[in-house]
């Protein structure tokens, strides 16, 4: 299985600065780690919870995950998640002024023998399987609790004016699960990205973009364009993992 990588973060056309996190690290056994972070809260406390939360994991990432089965994997995600929360409590207590701040948390583990999701809040998480995207994680909102109560349609869920409202965040709620999601090992394409990109485009339009001939990066970088082209009204950010398998040669079964 080779492996190809990229991730983008923008303030987008209308917000001042980015709360975004983003980030895709690789260990010595191969293994990838993918994570988007899209952070909230007054006084710019938005970037420093979405930065508590991505830069924490890429390091335990790289000090920690070592020829992980798929239960150990489980729970060190389970683990790291609690961690971040109690980081990020730990900051407020320490700044009062950054009282209220927050982050989502949409992640990916790639190994060779499984792939997992993690998620708590509405960014968002993709996997494409035999040429179909399809979201893998649940959004924590209230619109979308909402239309699983069968109270509001899809499409009403779309326009309403509290579907930015979530229910669950690290920062905001403790103790926290997260939501985790097994996937089948033969996924291609791992894609996650904060709202700002999943509020501009379909998963039809993100879909045909990805299943283009186009390189990783530029394939991320054409997703970004259109995003911003239909308006880019917030912090966008996108972590791509490409999924090949490795050709076997003559004579291998």
């Amino acid at each position: 299985m080779s492996m190809k990588s990229f991730y983008l973060t923008d303030a987008g056309k209308v917000r001042s600065h980015n709360e975004d996190s983003v980030i895709v690290v690789r260990n010595q056994d191969d293994d990838y780690l993918l994570a988007v972070a899209d952070g909230m809260g007054g006084h710019r406390a938005g970037e420093v919870a979405s930065s508590i939360a991505i830069s924490y994991l890429g390091k335990h990432f790289q000090d920690t995950f070592r020829d992980m089965k798929k239960e150990d994997a489980i729970e060190w995600i389970r683990d790291a998640v609690k961690e971040i929360n109690r980081l990020i409590f730990n900051h407020v207590d320490n700044h009062p002024e950054s009282k209220g701040m927050g982050t989502t948390l949409v992640l990916a583990i790639s190994s060779k023998d499984y792939v997992l999701f993690g998620n708590i809040g509405d960014s968002s998480g993709f996997a494409m399987k035999e040429k179909q995207l399809y979201k893998v994680t649940y959004d924590h909102t209230l619109v979308n609790l909402l239309v699983t109560a069968g109270e509001l349609t899809e499409e009403q869920a779309k326009d309403h004016p509290k579907r930015n409202v979530l229910m669950k965040a690290l920062g905001a709620n403790n103790p926290i699960e997260v939501d985790i999601f097994d996937c089948d090992k033969e996924v291609t394409d791992i894609l996650l990205c904060s709202d700002g990109l999943t509020n501009m485009l379909d998963i039809e339009s993100i879909e045909r973009v990805l299943l283009s001939d186009f390189e990783v990066e530029d394939k991320v970088i054409r997703l970004m364009k259109k995003a911003m082209n239909r308006g880019g009204t917030d912090n966008i950010s996108i972590a791509y993992l490409e999924r090949v398998p490795r050709e076997k040669k003559e004579g291998e079964e």
